[in-house]
C-alpha cells in the first residue's frame, strides 16, 4: 500500500478528472484519482481544464505505475499547448460541459495537439471545422509507443462514444463457438469473448444464432463434444441420454472415454472449426484404414460415416482461392454520416463467414480513414487472427496496425491493398456486398417513405433530400377560437413529440395571412433563442432550433408568399412550398406556375398526409377550445366561483348538465353549502343557456 501525501489527497475531490471509470483493479489509494485503465504499460496521464489545471504523474516503483495529483498554477489552453510532450498518446477533446466529443492517438502528441490551434491548412476540413467550434478543453495521455496508444484510444472510444469520431452504430453482441478451458472441454454458444484459456471460434452472424446452434449439433455428431455443465469425475453409475443418441462419449463413467480420448476428439473438432478439414480428414482416413487392419470393423465404420459427414459439409463449401491462407478480407461502403463495414473470413483458402457492422460519425471522412477506424475497433475484440488482412484501400497507420495484430497473434500478420487477381476480387466482392447491405439497411429503414423523399426532392430541385418536413395550418371557425398547428414528418413519417399547437395572440379577425405569419414569427423567433443559449452552451434540450429542410403550408400561391416573408425576416434559406387542396397542385417560389405531381406518385402522397395531418391537429385543438368556452360559459358569471371550483366541479360530475340534475347537498360536497346554494339558484334561473353536455376532464 502506497499513502499519498495529505495535501494530495484532500485536492483529489476538486480536481476535473476525464470522465472514464477507474481501473478497478487498483485500490483507491493507489490510483490516486487516476481515471485512465492503466493496462497496458507505463504511461503518464496529464489532464487540464480551464479553472484547475492537474498533471498526473507516476509514482516511482509501484506495480503498474499508479497515478497521484500535483495541482499547477491556472492556464489558458495557449499555455497548456506549451506543456505537451513530443511523444506518442492519446488526446481527449471536451466541450464546455467537461464531454468527451473527440479521442485521437499520435506519434507525437505536441505535433498532432498544436494542429488542431495553429495549422490552418489543417482546419480547412469541414468536420475539423465544426470539431473546432465545440472544444473548451482537452486531456492527454502520453504512452511509451504507438501501439500502446492504438490500443488505448479504441478503449476510449468504445468507453465514451464521441460524436467526432467513427463508432459501431450499435452494440450487439456477436455469437461465438466455444470449447472451455477444462480437463474435459465442452462445447457452447456465447456472446461474451473473456480471457479464461477457452478458445473461442466466429463471430458468427449475430442475428443467426440458429445457425451456430446447427454447426454445435454438427460438431456433437462428428466429435461427440459434451455440452452439460456437471464436473467430470468419472465416478457416475450410468451415463445420459446423448450417449445413447450417439451425441457424447461418456467421460463422466468410469467405462467411457478416457482423458486421452477425449482431447483427440477436441483436437479433431479445432481442426474442423478452424477450417483444417483436409488434413483431419486424412487422418480420419488413415484411423479408418488401422482399424479395419486390426479387424475392428465397428470402429471402421464409425469413421466412415464421420469421414462421409465431413466430405459432404466440405464440399458445400465455397472455394475463395487457390491456396490455403488464412485471411480477413475488409472494405466499407459509405453514404452520408452512416457507413457498412464488411469483413470475409477465409480458412485455409475457404469462406467460413462474413458480417457486416453498421457505422456512425463518418460524414467528412475518406474510405480509408473509415477502414482503420473500424479495424482497430473491431480487432481489439477479434479472439482469433489470421496471418493476413486484405482491405480495399491504403488506410491510416496501416504499419502501425500491423505490428499491434502481430502483437495479439503471437505471429506475423500482414495488412495490404491487393493489386489484382484472387485477392482483388475477394475485396472488390466485399465491397460490393457492403455497398448492397448499406442499400438494404436504409431501405429498411425509411421503407417506402425514402422513396417518396426521393421522388420529392428531385421534383422540387432539392439541394438535399427533405429529411425533416414541417407543415403549418390554420383552424378559424364562425371567428371564434384561432389556432394553427405545425406538425413535423422525419423519413417520411409523423414525429408527434415534435408537434406544436398556437393560439392567436396578435392578430384580430379572420385574416389566414397574418395568423400565418404570427405562427411563423414565433415559431422562427423560439428558434432563434433557442440556438443562442446553446451557442453560449448553456444547458438545453433543442426543440425549436430543429430546423426543417422543407416547410409546407396549406394552401396556395398567396400563403406561400405571407410565409416567405417571414423566412426572409428572420434570415431563414428553407425552402417552402404550397399546396392546394382543390386541385392538388403544388406552388413553389421558383415557378411561375404550380406544379402538378403524378396522382399515383410516392411524393403527392407524402404531401396529401402531412397537409391532412396538419389539418386535423389543428381542427383538434380549436375544438378543445371550443368545447371547452361552451362548457365553462354557464358557470362563468356566477359569483365566488373561479377557475378552480368550476374545475372541480366539472371533474366531479362530469358535465354542466349533471350539476343541475345534482341536489344542493351533492354539490355542497364539492364547493361548500353557501357557494352550492348560490350555484343551484342560479342554474334554476337559467335554464336557456346553451350547455354542451361532453365531459370534459
Amino acid at each position: 500500500m502506497v499513502e499519498e501525501p495529505g495535501d494530495l489527497r484532500d485536492l483529489r475531490d476538486d480536481v476535473p478528472f476525464a470522465q472514464v471509470s477507474p481501473d478497478p483493479d487498483y485500490p483507491a489509494s493507489v490510483r490516486g484519482g487516476c481515471p485512465f485503465p492503466c493496462r497496458h504499460g507505463s504511461h503518464r496521464h496529464t489532464s487540464w481544464s480551464q479553472e484547475t489545471s492537474t498533471r498526473r504523474e507516476e509514482i516511482p516503483g509501484v506495480g503498474r505505475t499508479p497515478c497521484y495529483d500535483r495541482t499547477v498554477a491556472q492556464i489558458d489552453l495557449h499555455e497548456k499547448l506549451k506543456l505537451i510532450p513530443a511523444q506518442p498518446g492519446v488526446y481527449l477533446m471536451k466541450d464546455a460541459l467537461g464531454r468527451v466529443i473527440y479521442v485521437g492517438k499520435a506519434a507525437s502528441l505536441r505535433s498532432r495537439v498544436r494542429q488542431y490551434f495553429q495549422d490552418s491548412g489543417y482546419l480547412e476540413n469541414p468536420r475539423i471545422q465544426h470539431l473546432m467550434s465545440k472544444i473548451a478543453d482537452f486531456d492527454y495521455v502520453a504512452t511509451d509507443n504507438e501501439v500502446e496508444a492504438l490500443i488505448l484510444e479504441v478503449n476510449l472510444i468504445k468507453r465514451h462514444r464521441p460524436p467526432y469520431n467513427v463508432r459501431m452504430a450499435d452494440d450487439k453482441a456477436y455469437p461465438y463457438i466455444k470449447l472451455t478451458n477444462e480437463p474435459f472441454p465442452k462445447i457452447v454458444m456465447t456472446r461474451k469473448v473473456v480471457r479464461d484459456g477457452g478458445r473461442y471460434f466466429g463471430p458468427y452472424p449475430y442475428h443467426e444464432p440458429k445457425l451456430v446452434g446447427r454447426t454445435i449439433r454438427t460438431i456433437r455428431k462428428l466429435f461427440k463434444l459434451r455440452t452439460c455443465t456437471i464436473e467430470i469425475t468419472r465416478d457416475l453409475p450410468r451415463p445420459c441420454l446423448d450417449y445413447y443418441i450417439g451425441q457424447c462419449t461418456a467421460p463422466c463413467v468410469a467405462w467411457g472415454a478416457t482423458a486421452e480420448q477425449y482431447i483427440e476428439q477436441v483436437r479433431q473438432a479445432t481442426a474442423f472449426l478452424e477450417g483444417k478439414q483436409q488434413d483431419l480428414l486424412d487422418d480420419l482416413r488413415r484411423q479408418m484404414q488401422e482399424a479395419a487392419e486390426r479387424t475392428e470393423f465397428e470402429r471402421a465404420a464409425q469413421l466412415r460415416d464421420q469421414v462421409q459427414a465431413m466430405e459432404a459439409i466440405y464440399e458445400r463449401q465455397r472455394i475463395a482461392s487457390t491456396g490455403l491462407e488464412d485471411r480477413d478480407v475488409a472494405a466499407v461502403a459509405q453514404s452520408g454520416d452512416v457507413a457498412c463495414g464488411q469483413m470475409f473470413f477465409i480458412r485455409t483458402g475457404r469462406v467460413q463467414g462474413q458480417e457486416h457492422f453498421l457505422l456512425v460519425g463518418t460524414q467528412g471522412l475518406t474510405r480509408g480513414q473509415i477502414l482503420s477506424q473500424f479495424l482497430k475497433q473491431y480487432y481489439e475484440d477479434a479472439p482469433g487472427l489470421p496471418r493476413e488482412v486484405l482491405v480495399q484501400d491504403e488506410i491510416e497507420d496501416q504499419d502501425l496496425l500491423a505490428t499491434w495484430l502481430t502483437r495479439r497473434r503471437g505471429g506475423p500478420v500482414s495488412v495490404e491493398v491487393p493489386q489484382r487477381g484472387d485477392r482483388r476480387r475477394l475485396v472488390e466482392l466485399a465491397a460490393e456486398n457492403a455497398a448492397l447491405y448499406l442499400h438494404q439497411e436504409r431501405a429498411r429503414t425509411v421503407g417506402p417513405e425514402g422513396v417518396a423523399l426521393k421522388e420529392l426532392q428531385e421534383a422540387l430541385r432539392l439541394d438535399v433530400m427533405p429529411f425533416r418536413v414541417e407543415a403549418y395550418d390554420i383552424s378559424n371557425f364562425q371567428a371564434g377560437e384561432a389556432v394553427g398547428s405545425l406538425i413535423v414528418f422525419e423519413g417520411g413519417r409523423p414525429k408527434k413529440s415534435d408537434y406544436r399547437r398556437f393560439k392567436m395572440k396578435w392578430t384580430d379577425g379572420p385574416n389566414d395571412y397574418a395568423m400565418l405569419q404570427e405562427m411563423l414569427r414565433r415559431r422562427f423567433a423560439q428558434a432563434r433563442d433557442e440556438q443562442e443559449r446553446l451557442d453560449k452552451d448553456e444547458p438545453a434540450k433543442p426543440k425549436w432550433s430543429i430546423l426543417p429542410d422543407l416547410i409546407l403550408i396549406d394552401g396556395g400561391k398567396g400563403q406561400l408568399s405571407a410565409a416567405r416573408e417571414v423566412l426572409f425576416e428572420y434570415n431563414q434559406s428553407i425552402p417552402a412550398i404550397g399546396l392546394a387542396k382543390q386541385q392538388e397542385l403544388v406552388f413553389t417560389p421558383d415557378r411561375p406556375e404550380p406544379l402538378v405531381l403524378p396522382k399515383d406518385g410516392q411524393a403527392l402522397r407524402l404531401l396529401q398526409r402531412a397537409r391532412d395531418e396538419a389539418h386535423r391537429f389543428a381542427n383538434v385543438y380549436h375544438q378543445k377550445l371550443r368545447e371547452r368556452r361552451i362548457v365553462f360559459s354557464v358557470l362563468d358569471d356566477i359569483r365566488g366561483i373561479g377557475e378552480k371550483r368550476k374545475r372541480d366541479l366539472i371533474r366531479h360530475f362530469g358535465s354542466v348538465r349533471q350539476i343541475r340534475q345534482a341536489s344542493v347537498e351533492e354539490i355542497a360536497a364539492v364547493i361548500g353549502p353557501k357557494l352550492a346554494e348560490r350555484v343551484a339558484a342560479y342554474l334554476r334561473d337559467h335554464p336557456d343557456v346553451r350547455v354542451k353536455d361532453e365531459a370534459l376532464r
